[in-house]
Parts: structure tokens; sequence; C-alpha cells
């Protein structure tokens, strides 16, 4: 029999194990050697730990791979900013108050040091043949364009939620995910991973609170976090044709507006030496100038980067209800919110006059509102009835249940009320804390017994180890993509307009009675970073 080769990802992605096996020919039969002879009880051949990659590491990817690199190898950096991505490692070996550098931190820096570095994801994807998995924790306009050329390269994807920018982009990874079962995929909503998250399913579905008709969901996101509602900073194009200020003008909106926008242009820094601010940009078709405002970090509340507040703390609050309910896709949306912020772009015709519409600066929406609140509703689910959900976010807080003690402050940072027709049940961010009331329901709630597996591990290890097949992953796309298609179909109705409720049909993945609306479920990509 030919001895037949087999490749270090193959044996991978298609054991399903975590025994290491050598096969080799022994007069004409395979054999396989277990790995206690390999190496002695507790030894871990090098074909159970996974290489992986990091797309997006400055942020939330060096925290996604400190964490892997506990028990697995990172072998390659992607960031258009590689020096921010340096700073993050580095900021990880600060000694805590006792004086210690964790020692993850120090492995992962020596990790950093060795891996391959590229700005391009596209070249860390064709030249590093060895990875097996790789983390996608950029800015979410390019979540989907990476984890789709990962999952086409047969790489197993860790992707930080949200999953995606557009309603698209979610509808397309969820078809890549159900058309590679082998692949683990696993979005980076942690506390789907959570004992608070599988107590709040097994709550709901013992009936403890009774039947579920309504939710509530709040966050405080993004005031105290990043900006939002203000306008884009101004370039000299975008101003041309703006009236200079009469005598004594008045301070209306426009004209404060028109001044912050002006002084952000002004104030900008110099774009980071070495920083690829055109990889950056990706699939967004507007030349966008770079500005200190939208990296690092601040790029959440952009229209161009991020999905703000719904797009961010969605996948943590949305969630339990989402799951714990089996809600599905939702049947309309109506959403309510302060102003957007908007940028001032050049006039159709410059050479028109400032008094006709061709002749003057454009106003389009460039950063999300300060606050906003959006309405779902959702089909009855066999015996569940429909349900009412409602989100609330910059601040701003949901009406108190009648049930609720006067000594429980709802909390700011955000949290969840699911109203039964027992009572009402409560969970923190990240599904913790869950806890129901009348008290006497609590007391019933903690009888409850527990029917979903627990994971032990982290979120991110979970996941490393449902690829050698210890586990099963959490937070897989197949499931975390309707999510994300929910929270962002909020957006998509945000954008479309106050005062209205758009209807959507899930199995089309279209609004139906208001095409308009349609746009913004995906967008106009750049040339060769299309979805």
């Amino acid at each position: 029999m030919a001895r037949k080769k087999i490749t270090r990802r193959k044996f991978v992605a298609d054991t399903g194990t975590a025994t290491a096996a050598a096969a080799f020919a022994v007069n004409g039969c395979p054999m396989i050697v277990p790995r206690h002879v390999l190496g002695g009880p507790g030894y871990r051949a090098p074909s159970d730990v996974l290489n992986f990659a990091v797309a997006g590491y400055g942020g939330m990817g060096s925290g996604n791979a400190q964490e892997l690199a506990k028990t697995e190898n990172l072998v390659a950096v992607c960031d258009p900013d590689m020096a921010f991505a340096q700073s993050n490692t580095d900021n990880k070996l600060r000694p805590n108050r006792e004086g210690v550098v964790r020692p993850e931190a120090t492995r992962l820096s020596d990790m950093f040091a060795k891996a391959g570095k590229y700005a391009d994801f596209r070249e860390m994807l064709e030249k590093e043949k060895g990875i097996d998995a790789v983390v996608i924790a950029a800015p979410d306009h390019v979540h989907a364009i990476i984890a789709k050329t990962a999952m086409e390269l047969g790489k197993h994807v860790y992707v930080q939620k949200p999953l995606c920018w557009s309603v698209h982009e979610a509808r397309v990874l969820r078809q890549m995910a159900l058309a590679n079962p082998k692949l683990v995929t696993q979005m980076g909503n942690q506390g789907h991973s959570s004992e608070g998250a599988r107590q709040i399913n097994e709550w709901i579905a013992a009936g403890v609170i009774g039947t579920v008709r309504e939710v509530h969901v709040w966050t405080n996101r993004p005031v105290g976090y990043w900006p939002q509602g203000f306008p884009r900073p101004a370039t000299a194009e975008s101003l041309a044709g703006v009236s200079a200020p009469r005598h004594n003008p008045s301070w209306s909106l426009g004209r404060i507006n028109n001044t912050i926008a002006r002084e952000m242009g002004n104030l900008a820094t110099p774009m980071p030496m070495g920083f690829r601010w055109d990889l950056y940009l990706g699939p967004v078709a507007e030349d966008v100038p770079f500005h200190p405002v939208y990296h690092p970090f601040n790029w959440r509340g952009w229209l161009d980067f991020g999905g703000g507040a719904l797009g961010d703390m969605g996948a943590h609050l949305l969630d339990h209800p989402y799951w714990a309910l089996n809600l599905g896709l939702p049947t309309s949306i109506e959403s309510t919110s302060t102003a957007f912020g908007m940028a001032t772009l050049p006039p159709l015709n410059p050479a028109a006059p400032n008094s006709t519409p061709e002749g003057r600066p454009r106003q389009v929406p460039a950063a999300f509102p300060l606050a906003s609140t959006v309405h779902y509703e959702f089909a009855a689910r066999g015996k569940q009835p429909p349900v009412k959900l409602h989100w609330f976010d910059g601040g701003l807080y949901p009406p108190r249940p009648d049930v609720l003690p006067d000594t429980e402050v709802l909390k700011g940072e955000g949290g969840v009320i699911f109203y039964g027709s027992k009572g009402i049940l409560m969970n923190d961010t990240y599904g913790a804390n869950p806890r129901c009331y009348p008290a006497a329901l609590q007391a019933t709630a903690l009888k409850v017994p527990k029917t979903m597996p627990r994971i032990e591990w982290s979120h991110e290890l979970n996941w490393a180890k449902a690829i050698r097949g210890e586990a099963k992953a959490s937070s897989p796309l197949e499931y975390a993509a309707q999510l994300t298609e929910t929270m962002l179909l909020g957006v998509a109705a945000l954008r479309a307009g106050q005062g209205r409720k758009v209807y959507y049909d899930g199995a089309k993945g279209e609004f139906t009675n208001a095409p308009d609306a349609n746009q913004y479920l995906t967008r106009v990509y750049r040339k060769g970073w299309e979805v």
C-alpha cells in the first residue's frame, strides 16, 4: 500500500478528536501510534495545536489572541496599522497591581514577535499556508469579506461581533457556514457561553414566568464609549460653496454643525506612519479622508464602518431573548431617534449658483444618532405567541415594570426584561445575573434542573476545542448570522426614516412595503471588495 500523505491542516480539521496519530506502513498495513506513546502522559502532539492568525489585531483581536495563545499557536497577524497592533501587545505586558506580568501576556508577546506581519489579509492568506483558523476582529465593515475569503480557503473562523456590516453580508456568511459544515465557526458574543445565558434558557423553557409576549432591552452605549450624532470632519472641498458667516450671525444648528465639522477638519492629526488607510477603507466606495476620529475604536459610530450602539451591543443583549424565545427573523421593524450626524459633500454642480439645489453642498447621514429606539415584531412560533421586542440605547431606559421592587435600580450599562404572564425575568449585559420577580418566582427558578451543557472554558477556547472535536461551538454562524441580521434590520429601519413601519420578508430578505429601504440592506462596494 502506498503511503498516503496527510497535511497537518487536514488532520486537525477532519479527525474530530484530541488523539494525535501517526500513520505509517508496517508489513503493508497502517499503524496508529497513541499520543501517550509519542510523548508520555499529558503530552500534546504538535498536530493537536492550532495555528491561528488574527485579522484586525489592534483592540479586541489582541485580547482574543491572548486567550487562544494559552493553548494554541499564533502564526500570523494582519492589521493596516501594525504600530497600533504592536502597542496592544506591549500594553498587555504592564505589571498588575501586585507587580506581576501575566504569563499569557508574555506568551502572546513572544508569539507576536515571531508571527508573520501583514497589512493586507489577502496577502496573509496567500502566503501563510499553515494557517488552520482565523480570528477576525477588524472593524465591522470588513468582517464579511475576510471571513468569506478565509472560509473559501478552508479556514475555521472566529468573527467578532457583530458578525458583519449589513443584512446582505449576514445572509451570505450563513449560507457559507451551512455549505461548509466541516468548518467550525463562532461569533465573538462571549455572553452566549455563560452560565447566565443557560439559566435564562432553562427558566424560560420551564415556564417560570409564564408565557412571554414582550421584551425590553436597553444599553447606555454609545454614551461614555464613543461619539455619535455629530458631523463628519470637513475638508476644504466639502465646504466649498458654504456661505461665509454674516456679521453677528445667529447660532443656528446648521452653523454650529458646520463650525464643528470645520474645526475637526482643521485639527486633524497626520496619518500614523505606515498606516494603510486604503486597506482600512476596504469595501467603502467613497474615498473618505483619514481622520483620527475614525481610528482607533471610534469607527463604531460612523455609518461607513460600524453599526452604532445596536450593532455593537445587540449581540450581547438581544442574544438572550432571541435564543431563549427562538424568535427567528422579525416581521416588522420601526425606529425613532435623535438626529444623525451629517457629512457635507461638494455640490453636484459647483458651477451652479449657490441659490440652486445643485449648486449647494449636499448633506447626507454619516454618524449614527446619539440615541434611538427600535421596535420589533416577531410572529408566533409553534405554541409560542407573537412577541414585541423594544430596544433603547444612548442612555434611554425602558419603563420600570410594576412588579419590580423600589430597591431594584435599572442598571445604567444595560439589561433585558422578559415580560411573562406570571412575572418578569431580568438579566444584565452578557446574560449576567438573571433574576425573577415577584420574589417567589426566583425560588421556583433556582429549582429548575440544569438541562443544557455548560461551557467550562472561555468563548475563544470553546471554539478551539470545537475545531478539535472536543466541544460544540457555542455561537456558530448558522445561529449568529440570523441574530446579526435581526440587529442590522433595526439599523436599516433607522436609516429608512422615522414615523414608518417597515415589513420584512425573511424568506426573500427584503422589505415588502418600502422598496426604497432595501438599499440599506446592503452597500455599494468598492471594486475588488464585493461580498
